[in-house]
């Protein structure tokens, strides 16, 4: 029998689940995912799958938080911009390698200025040592890409490096969004390459054998061709395949989802097995892009959010530390540590200044760092340390910020205690040593004058009602959050009511559900295998594609004109015009089928298992018969089938 194989590489976690071709789960496994090189941690978790059911996996597909990671901490591969037409050039833009030359077209794809082909080949010369990639952008491309087309081509007469099209990324409209798309796009394509050889390289010495496909944004996978070609849009597709995992494994193809990762908690929706997606781009990390995405509402508000006192109040959050529970495992030395209390001053605390906080070196070799940065790097060894073991070693007391700084720079990482810990100590979840998150409650409560249980008591109860409200906005969208609290906290006697389940995703998501049922009436749902649901997304996402074709009349500027001469098709592939509008309808029905269809058998999926929705969209002038603008959007999906679950192994 053969199988397939998910891969999920997420911050904390890398989980792995094999099923079979009835998508019966077989086995799971997780380990600790490791960085910057990932094969560690990928390789730990395969170790734990048997080689019975491994040689016999014919497909692989992955889902990874990699390129929002890249995108958040700056640290893609440089880049040449070439933007093309009239763009509104902000004032400081975050290029650092661009140039802006005349061309373009306008809305019916008719030539604005002549393509100034010389510019573009002289930034091309002047940067071509510098960058690593280039990113053509051009006014209008989605309604005529002529231009951006002459530009890549001039490219790669002078290098042989990737070259990314705005027209190839979006559809949509929106010239500088599309520029931003395929700048970050052309960054990232480095790092994918190296991320997919490393999923290759190890599962090729598991003696693997397979096709790879990986999930996109949209929760829809797509094969490793065009995942090379396009990485940007594999962007959140960690909260994608958490969304698709946890409807497959509640079995409800209608679901609102809550994912509870490391760092943050994640609320989406799903409807009739396809994912609700945003009618803006993806934002991240400050950018503003064109790719179609999941729609979510998320919260820095995670299991490994860092809890510390400050004038006698609990925060959680928003940076990310190591949990005590699990650090000590590795460290044994965190346990005398907090037994032999640090001496911290109230008027001393602060996010950094914590008798439960740690610190240790990451590995990571310093580049440039100041005076006082590198002073208080060189106090900090390889394995953990506290506040006061480095104010007794040295005599001198830590800067927060300086630490801070340290942090940020990923050069030494931070142990804290945190919602995971409070949990362990309350005895509610028991995946690492409570020992440590015992102490640590103590500790911690004698700054917010209370007891340390009723300490992780109140840490739950402010993350499960995070969680609540959360989910509460997102499915009751533009009601204000003043008026979601009065339903929510108030002493009415009703509660809020969902008519769809809410399902739970996460390691220990199933300490909230009574909580959760207590505030809110809805079906919470924590499914088997919820640890792993990001694997289980990745393996059994749908393949899906959707494009939208647009029939314009070349009249349309003028709302007057009944009888245009002439209807324009704008496609992902073309521009045609056509003599009568039933015409038009004809060529756009054909050109989109075989688009999707043709994507879909690209991506290993039988014709035959396709199934194809067209949404016609028309616009009428006034007292017009004839509609002056049309948009056909084609989706098509492939089906999966059937789900039931067999043994695990985690």
């Amino acid at each position: 029998m053969e199988y397939s194989l998910g891969i999920d590489a997420g911050g904390t976690y890398t989980d792995v689940v094999i099923i079979d071709q009835k998508k019966n789960i077989i086995q799971t496994n997780k380990s600790l995912t490791t960085y910057p090189l990932l094969t560690n941690g990928i390789k730990n978790a395969l170790d734990g799958l048997s080689l019975e059911y491994l040689k016999n996996v014919s497909l692989v597909s992955v889902s990874t938080t990699l390129a929002t990671n890249t995108i958040l901490e700056n640290t893609g591969y440089p880049v040449g911009l070439i933007m093309i037409g009239d763009y509104e050039i902000q004032d400081s833009p975050s290029f650092q390698y661009y140039t802006h030359i005349t061309g373009g077209h306008d809305s019916l794809g008719r030539k604005t200025y002549d393509l100034d082909i010389k510019s573009a080949m002289n930034f091309i010369h002047k940067v071509k040592d510098r960058v690593s990639a280039f990113a053509v952008s051009s006014y209008f491309s989605v309604r005529n890409p002529e231009h951006e087309i002459a530009v890549k081509k001039a490219i790669q007469e002078i290098t042989e490096m990737p070259v990314v099209c705005g027209h190839e990324l979006s559809q949509g409209l929106g010239a500088y969004e599309r520029a931003t798309t395929a700048y970050l796009n052309a960054q990232l394509i480095p790092i994918a390459y190296q991320f997919i050889n490393t999923v290759i390289n190890v599962i090729e010495d598991k003696g693997i054998e397979a096709r790879i496909l990986m999930l996109k944004c949209d929760g829809s996978v797509v094969n490793i061709e065009e995942a090379l070609k396009k990485p940007i849009e594999s962007i959140f597709s960690g909260p994608a395949a958490s969304l698709i995992g946890a409807s497959f494994l509640a079995k409800k193809d209608t679901c609102a989802v809550i994912d509870v990762g490391g760092t943050s908690s994640d609320v989406s929706m799903i409807h009739s097995s396809i994912p609700e997606l945003t009618d803006e781009g993806a934002k991240v990390g400050g950018w503003k892009t064109k790719v179609r995405a999941i729609k979510m509402e998320t919260s820095a508000m995670g299991g490994d959010s860092h809890v510390w006192i400050r004038n006698h109040m609990i925060h959680i959050g928003p940076s990310r530390v190591i949990p005590l529970c699990r650090a000590s495992q590795m460290y044994p030395s965190i346990i005398k540590g907090l037994e032999a209390s640090q001496h911290i001053l109230r008027s001393q605390l602060g996010e950094n200044i914590q008798p439960t906080k740690f610190f240790m070196k990451t590995g990571k070799k310093p580049s440039t760092l100041s005076e006082s940065e590198k002073k208080l790097f060189d106090m900090i060894p390889d394995e953990p340390v506290s506040i006061s073991d480095i104010y007794w070693d040295e005599n001198i007391f830590p800067s927060p910020m300086i630490l801070e700084k340290l942090i940020k720079k990923r050069l030494i990482q931070a142990i804290g205690f945190t919602p995971t810990d409070a949990l362990h100590a309350l005895g509610e979840y028991n995946e690492w040593d409570h020992k440590a998150s015992l102490l640590g409650a103590d500790l911690l409560a004698k700054f917010a004058d209370t007891e340390g249980r009723e300490l992780c008591s109140t840490i739950k109860h402010n993350f499960t009602t995070n969680m609540i409200n959360n989910i509460a906005s997102f499915v009751l969208e533009g009601v204000e959050s003043s008026e979601i609290e009065k339903i929510l906290y108030s002493n009415f006697h009703a509660h809020l009511n969902f008519d769809i389940p809410v399902i739970l995703i996460g390691g220990p998501v199933g300490a909230y559900v009574e909580d959760l049922s207590r505030m809110i009436n809805a079906e919470v749902i924590v499914p088997d295998h919820s640890d792993v649901g990001n694997a289980v997304g990745a393996v059994v996402a749908k393949g899906m594609k959707i494009i939208t074709v647009l029939i314009k009349s070349s009249y349309s500027e003028s709302k007057y004109s009944l009888r245009p001469s002439a209807w324009i098709v704008f496609s992902p592939d073309e521009r045609n015009e056509f003599d009568t509008y039933e015409d038009a309808i004809k060529y756009a029905n054909e050109c989109g089928t075989r688009i999707v269809i043709d994507y879909m058998v690209s991506s290993g999926i039988s014709p035959s298992n396709v199934i194809i929705r067209i949404n016609k969209n028309e616009t009428y002038p006034p007292k017009g018969s004839v509609p002056v603008e049309t948009n056909i959007t084609f989706v098509a999906t492939a089906d999966f089938g059937d789900i039931t679950y067999l043994e695990s192994n985690t």
